[in-house]
């Protein structure tokens, strides 16, 4: 993890997201007008999963892993939680869920055969350093201008004590449509769990839908015990190449110990097949538009520094690929993912 920029470096920009840990905020580096994420919180709850984000991608250097900037910690006001904030490199294109929506909803498959690609390889970095990503669906997978894929949001990330298969107790994280049915359950922690949530982030990129979405939102707990207990499976993408089906199927494996590990999947006819699907360059769909358009001072919240900064000095130093298109309209979302809401506002849940 790179050294922590003071307060006296970087200016908050428009918040852009907001979850169970805290809030997220674009913000500019004042020495190269670099642009990245602040994620932060002020409550307990949230300064552990950042904390814990912190510490884990602190041990951390993949090109299929978000970058952690550092972070900083001030005392808390009023004798309250000291507040957190966690600095995350910005990724253009914001998540996978913004580029799918973007896109119509859904992705083609051989579009989807790239990224779960590129999902796998940053899972099998994860799990061959012995850690459980814990959260993965499309809002926590980031895309950069250049369509490359970064896993983010690690605040329900656990290090097994060994690669074995036996992990944690007494910990309960991540958003239940894509949980798997023994995390439900509140059984041991493996790093089969996220292989069945890849299984429902494949399903969420064929149909553009959120995992078991028969269900609705209605009653929570009645669909929580549903994939904790019942014997079936989410409904599958209709039209999907039997390849494809199949990777599904070695993937929602109700019983842990018979899915296939990181390794099989990356072998399996699926991601291994010919595909002529590149990934879509996103820069001209998602990039900033202006200083203006990060929204330094302009979302009511007070700057890291107290002097006023002109305009026209942090726009010279804004990267040109991000100046250029300042006649787009901006999207919703840049950042890592909303950890609070997701497709049809289910939440992530922490204990």
């Amino acid at each position: 993890m790179s050294p922590s920029l003071l307060a006296s470096e970087w200016v908050r920009g428009k918040m852009i997201g907001s979850g169970s840990f805290g809030v997220v905020h674009l913000a500019i580096n004042k020495s190269n007008g670099s642009l990245f994420v602040v994620k932060s919180s002020d409550s307990q709850e949230g300064n552990q999963s950042l904390q814990n984000e912190a510490n884990v991608l602190a041990s951390l250097d993949s090109p299929y892993i978000v970058q952690c900037l550092g972070k900083e910690v001030s005392v808390g006001e009023n004798g309250g939680h000291p507040k957190t904030n966690l600095f995350i490199e910005y990724m253009a294109a914001g998540s996978l869920g913004d580029v799918a929506e973007k896109l119509g909803g859904k992705l083609d498959e051989g579009v989807i055969r790239v990224y779960t690609q590129e999902i796998l390889k940053g899972l099998k970095y994860l799990h061959d350093n012995g850690i459980v990503h814990g959260d993965l669906k499309c809002q926590n997978v980031l895309l950069g201008s250049n369509g490359n894929v970064k896993l983010a949001d690690l605040g329900c990330a656990r290090r097994l004590r060994s690669n074995a298969t036996t992990g944690n107790r007494k910990f309960l994280c991540g958003t239940p449509l894509w949980m798997a049915p023994e995390v439900l359950r509140n059984e041991a922690l493996d790093f089969s769990a996220d292989i069945w949530s890849l299984g429902c982030t494949v399903i969420e990129m064929a149909t553009g839908k959120s995992p078991w979405g028969e269900l609705g939102v209605s009653n929570t707990m009645a669909a929580i015990l549903k994939i904790a207990s019942s014997n079936e499976l989410p409904s599958f993408p209709r039209e999907f190449p039997k390849s494809g089906l199949d990777f599904l199927n070695k993937c929602l494996v109700r019983n842990p110990e018979r899915r296939s590990t990181v390794d099989e999947l990356l072998n399996h006819p699926f991601i291994k097949g010919e595909t002529k699907a590149k990934k879509p360059e996103y820069e001209h769909m998602f990039s900033p538009l202006s200083v203006l358009d990060i929204g330094l001072g302009d979302d009511g919240y007070e700057s890291e520094d107290s002097d006023e900064l002109e305009e026209t000095k942090l726009r010279s130093k804004i990267p040109f690929s991000v100046r250029c298109y300042e006649k787009q309209k901006s999207p919703k979302h840049h950042t890592e993912s909303d950890q609070m809401v997701s497709q049809e506002n289910w939440v992530t849940i922490r204990s």
